[in-house]
């Protein structure tokens, strides 16, 4: 009976630590969902590892335009480039401006929206206070207060690629993500990761894309 009982505790003793285990490791990454389309249109073969593309810019984004609320960019071009670069590695291409069988734009863009609780209500309206005591009078004034939360910010990524020798549309893809982190710098790779993920023959339709990233 005893051995049974110590075999018993040392079975919970192990589930705890395990549990422990696994919740430490999931307590140092968050998930990055994003909802994506792609689409495909290749003249022939799709591309094989290897293919070599070169990065083209709007006119706005030749512009060099500065990050800010105005033109709804976190990060510069050459940075969101850079960012590409590396997803675009991971499926395959080859950046060769000199060679390229395929001209990428890459684009991204970022709203914020206040939230407020209950509604964004406020609390009370403004008023003046007057009294007297044994203390003396008084006079007081009071206003509605407000609360802010944090703000949630609606990104988007889009990466259009077109064949470079004849400078039609072969794939488009975008992916979508809602969140309360401010930190684009680690959120925007992992919806590019997205982005491409099935490439380049994308499954139909909309769907959830999670991305694993540090916190």
């Amino acid at each position: 009976m005893k051995t049974m009982l110590a075999s018993s505790a040392w079975r919970r003793v192990l589930l705890v630590l395990t549990v422990s285990a696994l919740a430490s490791g999931c307590a140092g990454l968050r998930v990055v969902d994003s909802d994506v389309s792609a689409f495909a249109q290749w003249p022939g073969p799709p591309p094989a590892p290897g293919a070599r593309y070169r990065f083209e810019r709007l006119p706005s984004q030749q512009a060099v335009p500065l990050p800010g609320a105005l033109s709804g960019a976190e990060l510069s071009q050459d940075h969101l480039e850079a960012i590409a670069r590396a997803a675009l590695a991971k499926v395959g291409l080859l950046n060769d401006p000199a060679a390229p069988d395929l001209n990428v734009q890459v684009s991204a863009s970022t709203r914020s929206l206040q939230r407020y609780p209950y509604d964004g209500r406020v609390f009370g309206t403004p008023g003046v206070a007057l009294g007297a005591g044994s203390a003396g009078s008084f006079i007081g004034f009071h206003f509605p207060m407000s609360l802010y939360e944090s703000p949630l910010y609606l990104r988007e990524v889009n990466i259009v690629m077109r064949d470079a020798r004849g400078s039609a549309v072969v794939y488009e893809t975008r992916a979508a993500h809602s969140g309360l982190w401010s930190d684009a710098q680690q959120v925007l790779p992992a919806m590019f990761d997205a982005a491409l993920q099935g490439f380049p023959l994308p499954p139909a339709g909309l769907r959830r894309v999670n991305v694993e990233i540090s916190r």
